[in-house]
């Protein structure tokens, strides 16, 4: 937990001296109080004293009283600013750091815990915040003052006073090694419901094709009711807190007036008024003394559960990428648009077996060059190491003459269109979705997105809209086909005018037509840009100037469409269950 506040900012400091600062006079004036009722009742019980006196020290606790109420105000101000403040900060700080994970990172955690860290563990640790700054400062100066009033008023008043404060003691270390690991779970259980939730939400429409409402509603129940559960145990287990307290109050002023009254019935009759005296006083701030441990055992409600959630943050932000950023960030070579595929193999983390073995490659600018082979072949996984998704388990990948791995991230991706599998559209306007990003700095121009809406095939239905590019898109594109979505995310590639262009598998949504046309359009507009292609559809490749035949990870032949027909079994089977015995033979 401690290393949270390492995350405060100077502004949020000085607001912290503030706050101690009116803490420190919060508590003098509370204390002070006691002693102004200790001289009420002094006077009231001397001969001769005067209405005024009482009035006057009267006038000065409600003084005491009044500024203990500024200062409480003020206190919960500066506490509100820098808890709201330190909130903001640390999701800032956790959402670069989740931007700077690879693949590798985010798989490790779950989306769905990341969400969670990043929104309702935050919420945890900043109420903690909120309330130890101004609780577990006051607390401890509080009963340290109040204690030391007291210590001089007879032993028997601080025995009494001592067990109500061991029993305290006793109860919340008690709560907390019951609690702390429910506390754990109930973070756990959390992920859990949003990763059923978000799933839920993604796949609705699978969902309600196969009436599986039902089905997963009792999935959603079944997480529901084992978070409530474990919610109800550490609430149940925390509310006894409440009367345990009250009860421990009342007792110990109580046990005071006993004592108090045998004592005075003890005592001689010059010893009765200063022992009620010492008594009152006593009283008030043995009150002091169980408040002050009271608003520590409302610290420990939350902290069990904060300190869970501090430590799921600092996971996260203690977790360093694996894939390291290079320092080059200039061309050095002269050459553009090559890529070198070195003896590249590459397992995933903790997996046993490569997905890809032995891979040489070389990849000349200008070039048109397409993947292929069955599913789990590693056609994706090949062309993903590029954009460093992942990094070559062994051998290197040269992208102009320069490993990749000594390339600064976004030089590289400077340099790559990437078009992703599944296309990935973000809420907004169909303009900022292609514009999406930038490339040394800055956006495309009018000019670049024309031209990519024109060659992407995508002028046709966006023309129709009735806000045509201003069109708002929802989130993931769900009000537009998917056709349309690969379209658009074509176009954010061809915008950005890069030297090399990745599309991994992004024409399966198209038809052949609009397949066809796209495909002659991009072949005329990137003449200069290296073009990668993977591809279950023999027509979408057969015109590349180089095709590479994978089978289980193993590059079992390269040529072109004609060539392969003839020397590779593998590519000949693919195009068999595809073309028709004139179009075999005519290749």
């Amino acid at each position: 937990m401690l290393k949270m506040f390492k995350n405060l900012k100077k502004k949020e400091i000085i607001f912290f001296l503030i706050s101690i600062a009116f803490i420190v006079l919060q508590v003098f004036l509370d204390l002070k109080i006691p002693d102004y009722m200790q001289e009420i009742t002094r006077l009231v019980q001397t001969e001769g004293s005067e209405i005024n006196d009482i009035l006057r020290e009267g006038g000065f606790m409600m003084l005491c009283a009044f500024g203990s109420l500024v200062g409480a105000v003020i206190t919960g101000y500066c506490a509100s600013f820098i808890g709201t403040s330190f909130e903001k900060n640390l999701r800032s700080k956790i959402f670069r750091k989740v931007e700077s994970f690879g693949m590798e990172e985010i798989k490790n955690f779950s989306t769905s815990s990341l969400i969670t860290r990043s929104t309702n563990d935050i919420t945890q640790v900043k109420m903690f915040v909120v309330m130890a700054i101004q609780m577990l400062i006051k607390a401890p100066i509080m009963a340290t003052v109040a204690i030391s009033k007291i210590a001089n008023k007879g032993w028997e008043f601080s025995l009494i006073t001592a067990i109500g404060v061991l029993i305290v003691l006793v109860m919340i270390i008690a709560l907390v090694l019951i609690v702390l690991p429910k506390f754990k779970k109930v973070q756990t259980l959390t992920d859990n419901l949003n990763r059923i939730t978000r799933e839920n939400l993604t796949g609705i429409r699978v969902v309600r094709a196969y009436n599986a409402e039902e089905y997963q509603l009792d999935k959603f129940e079944k997480a529901n009711d084992e978070l409530t559960r474990t919610h109800l145990f550490t609430q149940n287990a925390m509310a006894i807190m409440s009367p345990v307290m009250s009860t421990i109050m009342s007792a110990l002023s109580l046990a005071i007036y006993w004592v108090g009254a045998y004592l005075i019935n003890e005592a001689s009759m010059l010893e009765k008024m200063n022992i009620f005296g010492d008594m009152v006083t006593f009283s008030s701030y043995a009150v002091q003394v169980i408040m002050s441990f009271i608003m520590l055992v409302l610290l420990f409600v939350i902290y069990p559960r904060a300190s869970v959630s501090a430590k799921r943050i600092n996971e996260v932000l203690d977790t360093e990428p694996k894939i390291e950023e290079g320092d080059i960030d200039n061309d050095t070579t002269g050459i553009k648009g090559k890529i070198e595929f070195k003896n590249v193999s590459f397992k995933y983390p903790d997996a046993e077996e490569y997905i890809l073995k032995d891979i040489d490659l070389n990849i000349e600018r200008g070039e048109t060059v397409a993947f292929i082979g069955s599913t789990g072949s590693g056609k994706s996984t090949l062309i993903n190491l590029i954009p460093r998704f992942y990094d070559v388990t062994d051998g290197e990948i040269l992208v102009d003459g320069i490993d990749i791995r000594k390339m600064k991230k976004d030089f590289l991706n400077d340099k790559i269109g990437y078009i992703s599998q599944k296309a990935i559209m973000f809420k907004g306007s169909i303009e900022k979705n292609i514009t999406f990003g930038e490339v040394n700095g800055k956006k495309p121009d009018q000019k670049k997105v024309a031209e990519s809406i024109e060659v992407a095939q995508a002028k046709e239905f966006i023309d129709k809209l009735e806000k045509g590019i201003e069109t708002e898109l929802a989130q993931g594109g769900t009000n537009i086909s998917g056709g349309q979505k690969q379209r658009i995310s074509i176009a954010r590639a061809i915008a950005r005018t890069p030297e090399i262009y990745i599309f991994d598998d992004s024409f399966s949504a198209l038809d052949y037509k609009t397949d066809f046309s796209l495909r002659n359009a991009l072949k005329k507009y990137t003449k200069d840009a290296t073009i990668l292609i993977v591809a279950q559809r023999i027509g979408t490749i057969k015109d590349a100037d180089k095709i590479v035949v994978l089978d289980n990870g193993k590059c079992v032949g390269i040529g072109k469409h004609s060539e392969l027909l003839k020397k590779c079994d593998v590519y000949k089977e693919i195009a068999s269950s595809q073309l028709s015995k004139e179009e075999l033979e005519n290749a």
